[in-house]
């Protein structure tokens, strides 16, 4: 990384112990000889009538009231590096600004009658002849590559724009994430998904198929390596970066007893044939889409005895799940059904002190959960865990509608040391995940294409060697 350069000026600016001062004849001549750069202005993107409407949407819930959603800064990584900004869900979801979004951006809408006026304050690009152009490291152009102009951005996302310098905040501001009223309703305005954003989730869907695909056709250059799964990181990382953004949330590469640990993201660990790996991941798209997909794979190309059984009891779950799920039921039924067979089969194998009835028992039940403490779906689509801010009456407690976006995901896990089941568990760690859009018809499952049974499993792995 190039080291930032400090500018010596005519005021006397000091410089840091590693900085460079720069030569008044760099000052006298940077700003000159540069061609001229023409405003190119882009036709709208796909998404503009989109955001429009949900801006509109937005706006007839606060009459007269200031609406302010910002896209966030860079947030420090360590000493002068970043994280790669990303702008916050409800931003990018109400301008259909993604992946290259500026940092610093706010968009406002301003109260007219019972309407409002509707501005993205945005940082204009700046001249050659600035001191910005070369001295700021974060948001100088010679640093960081050319801005849009307003009238780009405008053009493209269909919305007014003026200088993020002509923005001022009001105490009767209402925030996102400073007001929990607007917090709360720009996250349940992506409880539905639009037509535009269906076709953005199915989009990261099928690159993140390919990016399991990748896995398994790597599976022989993981297993030699002593940290396997980073390997398998790093493989999801390359497609993810080269067909989309980024992965929506840190790849979950746990193999063995890891795959008993929920978010095991440290990935160091080594993929040893006879154990079960369980990868966990979603691409996320320039749009800020994201898929969230899980397969549990056996690493030497097929499941024990004892793996397939655990293996096909939570796909019989997710299948349970998935068959329920319907427009009008309640959300947390889909969990309810899922828990029904873990129940059923974790007390069939001997492993509860109660009977499947009683562990389903609202208030004194519970035992199986031991072996599954997290929820079985989730919403998704610009945050892996979508909507999270909606009331509870709007999500767990809410009815299913067309349009809805979410995972089915039961799992079992037998951590290494649970003296509770016999040691042929102990170590074993399984999950299958898939992405579901719910439709008048009923639910469609975005992820079916890719391996779920314990035999489809089996036969993807040894395609991959053939």
């Amino acid at each position: 990384m190039s080291d930032t350069t400090d500018t010596t000026t005519a005021e006397g600016e000091t410089n840091t112990n590693r900085r460079q001062p720069f030569p008044q004849g760099f000052l006298d001549t940077i700003g000159t000889g540069w061609a001229e750069r023409p405003d190119t202005i882009p036709a709208p993107r796909d998404v503009a009538p989109y955001a429009a409407r949900r801006r509109e949407a937005l706006s007839q819930l606060f009459p007269g009231r200031r609406l302010v959603v910002p896209a966030g800064a860079f947030k420090q990584r360590s000493n002068d590096t970043d994280y790669p900004f990303r702008a916050h869900s409800a931003f990018a979801h109400l301008t259909g600004w993604g992946a290259d979004a500026v940092p610093d951006s706010v968009l406002v809408f301003d109260p007219d009658g019972d309407a409002h006026e509707v501005t993205l304050y945005v940082r204009d690009r700046a001249t050659r002849e600035t001191p910005e152009f070369y001295r700021d490291a974060s948001i100088g152009e010679f640093w960081v590559g050319p801005r849009p102009s307003l009238a780009a951005v405008a053009a493209e996302l269909g919305v007014a724009t003026d200088h993020i310098e002509r923005f001022s905040a009001s105490d009767d501001d209402l925030v996102v994430g400073d007001h929990d009223g607007l917090t709360s309703a720009v996250s349940e305005l992506r409880l539905v998904k639009d037509a535009y954003e269906i076709e953005q989730m199915r989009l990261a869907v099928d690159v993140t198929a390919k990016g399991f695909d990748d896995i398994v056709r790597e599976l022989p250059r993981i297993i030699e390596h002593p940290r396997g799964e980073r390997v398998v990181e790093g493989v999801f990382h390359l497609r993810a970066r080269s067909d989309g953004n980024w992965e929506g949330y840190d790849t979950i590469a746990a193999s063995g007893p890891h795959a008993c640990y929920l978010h095991w993201t440290r990935n160091d660990g080594a993929v040893v044939p006879g154990d079960l790996m369980l990868v966990d991941a979603g691409v996320e798209l320039d749009s800020l889409y994201t898929a969230d997909i899980t397969r549990t794979i056996p690493v030497s190309g097929r499941f024990t005895p004892i793996q397939r059984t655990i293996y096909e009891a939570v796909r019989e779950a997710a299948d349970a799940a998935f068959a329920a799920a319907r427009p009008g039921m309640k959300f947390r039924e889909l969990h309810d059904t899922a828990m029904q067979v873990i129940a059923a089969r974790t007390a069939e194998w001997g492993l509860l002190p109660v009977t499947a009835e009683e562990a389903l028992d609202a208030d004194r039940g519970g035992q199986q959960r031991r072996y599954m403490v997290h929820g079985t779906s989730h919403h998704l689509g610009m945050d892996v865990h979508d909507c999270a801010q909606a009331r509870r009456e709007m999500y767990y407690d809410g009815e299913i509608a067309p349009g809805m976006i979410f995972t089915i995901e039961p799992g079992l896990y037998f951590q290494i040391d649970d003296e509770t089941v016999p040691e042929e568990y102990r170590g074993i760690g399984v999950r299958i995940e898939d992405d579901i859009l719910m439709t008048e018809d009923g639910p469609v499952n975005l992820s079916a294409g890719m391996p779920r049974t314990a035999d489809e499993i089996e036969e993807w792995i040894a395609q991959s060697r053939d």
